[in-house]
């Protein structure tokens, strides 16, 4: 169990206000506003506008989260991450534009609209994660830190912004802040002391209640006595601080569809692969390169191969009973092919883990985030879904072609098609699966390398498996029926006829092959979907 941080905290907050949230740091500060908006877990009860925040409240649209440093993604500009915010917050296309304008005009960036968000500053960066927030015109915002580490033109600039938000548009802000200098620009003062709430009010109020001069000499007094005082002080002041009615909380238009959702997710993520050079090479090196590597381990081989890769024909097993070197010969060509099959099999699965490993835990913030701003879980699980399964598909096809036509192997290309690029879509999606249930890109690679490492040694092809091991491993196992599949397409070739007369063990048809990779590939879809459904912010 994780130690309490907050404890019998109690806090209100002015509408239509900036609300200051001041306290030493690692009083709970940022720890309350996130149980506030559930983001943690906590005890208690919270109200906005009389209607009680929980996990399952329709609040979408009347709060906003803007966290400490902005979270976009790098590689788009100002202006496509606005766009796409847009896109999946707002369902009126006639106000998207309009809104566009509006919001890169208050957060003052509307000279800077094309500049890549890896190029921006500290304090352009917080004004573009207040910016994100405002797609969704929410009518209270809760900023972590907002002005923490800015110099202070860039601090005066976002705090002028907000005054002119709640001036103009009537928003509340809740905005925990180091600087106490600056609570003179603030309406409402919650102080937090060692998990306690231990004074709310205007600032003449607060420096009169402390009996401080000022602010500044705010964390000195609460030094000098233990928390209980300030707890019992303020559980008797209380009662007879100001009180401020709530705004009635006005229903924010529902956000587009789940279908639309996923498109948009879809095309900004089309747009990310393209300009991550180094992502696209990679994987463009990978689906081009290990293929090759399958045809130059078989090169040596491929005569072999042409010699057998033919049908069936009357007579041939007593034609190899007495032809001994024309038997060992084809049973060198069948051992080297089932060798290349399973190699196929294993480079498939390691693309698949490259497809899907980093995908969901690199970026859990951002999705977080976005799904708290009315971002559909489902949308967003299947958009990654479909991108990295198009992926995959791609590998397997070529993977596939490739190989079969370069070294000439036999059977039935409808079925080997199918296995192999099952093969891929199936790890990838139990990699997705591993990369949405972690929250940790590096914990999710591990594992999904782990996973990768096991096939071969317990698909049992290579090395004989205790009995009692065989079916207790082999169902799990994607190499197996990678194998399976593909080899026992090769059922009326000279090749699956030498392979049989060294090994009886049974081989699963293709058909069996496809629907056990198929079940792999729902299995790691459900975990996607689960894992999506969770909050996992830290």
């Amino acid at each position: 169990m994780g130690a309490r941080i907050l404890d019998g905290a109690t806090a209100r907050f002015m509408p239509r206000g900036l609300n200051a949230v001041i306290g030493p740091s690692g009083c709970g500060k940022t720890t309350l506003v996130k149980a506030i908006l559930g983001i943690l877990p906590s005890e208690g009860a919270v109200t906005y506008a009389g209607e009680p925040v929980t996990e399952s409240s329709e609040l979408q649209g009347k709060l906003a989260f803007a966290p400490q440093f902005s979270i976009a993604h790098e590689r788009l500009s100002v202006g496509e991450a606005l766009r796409y915010a847009l896109d999946l917050c707002v369902r009126d296309r006639a106000a998207k534009a309009e809104r566009l304008e509006e919001i890169l005009r208050r957060i003052g960036l509307e000279t800077h609209h094309r500049k890549r968000v890896a190029d921006l500053s500290g304090g352009q960066l917080r004004r573009l994660g207040l910016g994100l927030e405002l797609v969704g015109d929410p009518q209270c915002m809760v900023c972590d830190e907002v002005t923490s580490g800015l110099d202070p033109r860039s601090e005066d600039q976002i705090l002028a912004m907000l005054q002119g938000l709640r001036d103009e548009r009537e928003k509340t802000f809740i905005c925990i802040i180091h600087n106490l200098a600056k609570l003179e620009d603030f309406d409402w003062i919650t102080v937090v002391y060692e998990g306690a709430v231990v004074f709310q009010g205007e600032l003449e109020a607060m420096n009169a209640y402390f009996g401080i001069p000022d602010a500044l000499h705010l964390y000195d007094k609460l030094s000098e006595c233990p928390i209980q005082h300030w707890r019992e002080l303020w559980a008797d002041g209380a009662v007879s601080a100001t009180r401020h009615e709530l705004v009635s909380a006005v229903a924010p238009p529902p956000p587009p569809s789940a279908l639309a959702q996923t498109c948009t997710l879809l095309q900004r993520r089309a747009l990310l692969f393209k300009r991550d050079r180094g992502y696209w090479l990679l994987t463009l090196g990978i689906t081009i390169g290990f293929p090759l590597l399958v045809t130059i381990f078989a090169w040596d081989g491929i005569p072999q191969l042409r010699g057998l890769a033919l049908n069936s024909v009357t007579g041939f097993m007593e034609q190899m009973q007495d032809n001994l070197r024309y038997r060992i010969d084809a049973m060198e060509a069948a051992s080297l092919v089932t060798g290349l099959i399973l190699f196929q099999v294993i480079l498939l699965t390691l693309m698949g883990s490259n497809n899907g490993a980093r995908e969901i835990a690199g970026e859990r913030p951002l999705y977080e985030k976005e799904r708290f701003a009315g971002l559909n879980p489902v949308a967003y699980a299947s958009s990654k879904l479909i991108f990295t399964s198009l992926i995959a598909l791609i590998q397997g096809l070529w993977m596939m072609l490739f190989v079969k036509y370069i070294c000439e192997f036999p059977g039935d290309s409808f079925w080997q098609v199918f296995v192999l690029v099952l093969t891929c879509v199936s790890m990838t999606a139990i990699c997705l699966g591993f990369s949405a249930i972690f929250n940790s890109a590096d914990k999710a690679s591990l594992l999904s390398v782990y996973l990768i490492g096991f096939q071969l040694p317990l698909s049992g092809i290579v090395l004989a498996l205790p009995d009692v091991l065989v079916w207790v491993c082999r169902p799990f196992i994607n190499a197996y029926w990678g194998w399976g599949g593909y080899f026992s397409s090769m059922l009326d070739t000279r090749l699956y006829d030498a392979y049989r007369l060294e090994s009886n063990e049974w081989i699963p048809s293709p058909g069996l092959a496809v629907a056990v990779l198929l079940a792999h590939a729902l299995v790691g879809a459900v975990m996607v979907f689960w894992g999506c459904q969770q909050k996992r912010w830290n």
